[in-house]
């Protein structure tokens, strides 16, 4: 692709957010930013909501992930099925009835100040090493595909991908966010399509001939059963479940665009409807990846392997659309990691700086003028802190999305234990022993997990997520109150 090419692209698809982000910051009030006058349709977020929850991460790696997991990942998205009703069903009303703007707000008026504070800054840790990680991934298929070849440095790419998400999130935040989103899911989806057909085309196959080749392809299978292994399927539909009540129903990112909603009712909507467009669009991914796979092996191409499992699989789909499928492929996939990567980490900056500026600026109690200083503080911190942990895991292979639900597992399982022991039970803690339980859990969790992968050749896997909200249940209980 020409650098012409590639700059005329990059600045028509700005240029359209930068129109969306004018009209969107019409009108303003001091808390636009943070919650978007309540006012957004709530079938526009459901499908905006794609975008934030696939990411660029998503796009490559679940396909990727295929040639050494089958489609296991499915057992995880019947799980999430389940996720994503509790949270239509049981998170949602409560947000609602208490008004809430940062979600974590909740803790304070169940248990107190120390849990609150201690929930907020769980999610201000594992959100930002998760948004940096889709970012690092976003940055390093960009500097593979077009910016190393016009000697671009990659930290330079890094800041000027944190500059234009900057410049049309930074007036009227999640109120843009919403609406630049939902075009930015639509250019995912397209991208994704182009794909599966550009490879049925390839291999000249016709719509029911390229079915039956993905289910009986030997990569199609589904289950695992065998309790030793990672992708064993109670240990994935149980984690499903428990991550994406602690990804989507405990992250401020993805609530915060649901609390823009005006009516409880509409955003429960937004919920359900949201999980059959992520569910659907994980399917298709998983459908791309046996195809990606066999088009590899229909065009002899050389694929890595080390101990019989294939390396640095994040990169076989930016391989195959950059070099096989020809212009309009290329350019759809430079869209469609572009958009991916707006769409997730803007909300996850968005929320970031709404997290630390509720929980620990006390913004919503500031004057007008303070208020604004406040928020453009933390912004700017958020973006500094994303950009050093970008740069701090250049360096790192494998697929991300693993590392990312890994590292999921020990930050959310401590938030996740706080709130359903705050739902379903009635008791108080201690509350200064409440850090060190959260802490000593997670790290628990871990130690426990290597134990079992050395004696036992047991591997948690993603349900370390339950291990460790286990853990930080049974801690609590131990810091309760007698009275």
């Amino acid at each position: 692709m020409s650098p012409l090419l590639l700059f005329i692209i990059i600045l028509a698809y700005f240029s359209i957010l930068m129109v969306i982000s004018q009209i969107a910051s019409r009108h303003i009030r001091d808390t636009t930013f943070f919650d978007g006058d309540r006012a957004s349709p709530w079938f526009l977020v459901a499908f905006g909501m794609i975008g934030s929850g696939i990411s660029a991460v998503s796009l490559v790696s679940i396909p990727g992930n295929v040639g050494n997991n089958n489609l296991y990942y499915f057992q995880f998205i019947l799980g999430s099925i389940v996720g994503y009703l509790f949270i239509a069903f049981v998170l949602t009303p409560i947000y609602y009835k208490l008004k809430l703007v940062s979600i974590y707000s909740y803790l304070n008026i169940r248990f107190g100040n120390t849990s609150y504070k201690t929930g907020s800054l769980f999610f201000l840790v594992s959100q930002s090493f998760g948004a940096a990680l889709r970012l690092l991934l976003s940055i390093k298929i960009l500097q593979y595909a077009f910016f190393d070849a016009l000697h671009i440095p990659y930290f330079i790419t890094i800041i000027v991908v944190l500059i234009l998400i900057w410049l049309y999130t930074n007036k009227s935040g999640i109120k843009t966010i919403v609406w630049t989103d939902a075009l930015q899911s639509l250019f995912l989806i397209t991208v994704i399509v182009i794909s599966i057909l550009t490879i049925k085309h390839s291999l000249n196959l016709s719509l029911s001939e390229m079915v039956k080749t993905i289910v009986h392809h030997p990569y199609a299978r589904v289950f695992d059963w065998d309790i030793h292994s990672g992708s064993n399927f109670f240990k994935q539909f149980v984690s499903g479940l428990l991550i994406t009540v602690a990804l989507v129903g405990l992250d401020q990112s993805m609530m915060q665009k649901t609390m823009t909603i005006k009516k409880a009712k509409d955003a429960r909507n937004n919920v359900l409807t949201f999980s059959f467009f992520i569910a659907f669009a994980q399917t298709l991914f998983l459908a791309l990846g046996i195809l990606i796979y066999i088009y590899a092996e229909k065009n002899g191409i050389n694929l890595i392997k080390q101990d019989g499992h294939f390396v640095n699989t994040d990169e076989l789909y930016p391989l195959l659309t950059l070099n096989f499928f020809g212009k309009i492929g290329a350019v759809a996939f430079l869209i469609g990691i572009i958009a991916s990567t707006f769409a997730s980490i803007d909300s996850c900056i968005a929320a970031l700086t709404t997290a630390f500026s509720y929980d620990f600026m006390d913004i919503e109690n500031k004057p007008h003028e303070e208020k604004k200083k406040i928020k453009t503080r933390v912004l700017i911190g958020v973006n500094i802190v994303m950009f050093l942990i970008v740069m701090s895991f250049w360096n790192s292979q494998g697929a991300i999305i693993n590392t990312i639900f890994k590292i999921a597992g020990y930050t959310y399982g401590p938030l996740l234990g706080l709130y359903l022991t705050g739902l379903f039970s009635k008791i108080k803690f201690k509350e200064k022993w409440v850090p060190v339980a959260c802490v000593s859990s997670a790290l628990f969790t871990w130690l426990l997990n290597a134990y079992f992968i050395r004696l036992f050749n047991f591997d948690f896997g993603f349900m370390n997520i339950f291990v460790n909200a286990l853990l930080t249940i049974l801690s609590l209980y131990i810091i309760k109150k007698k009275n």
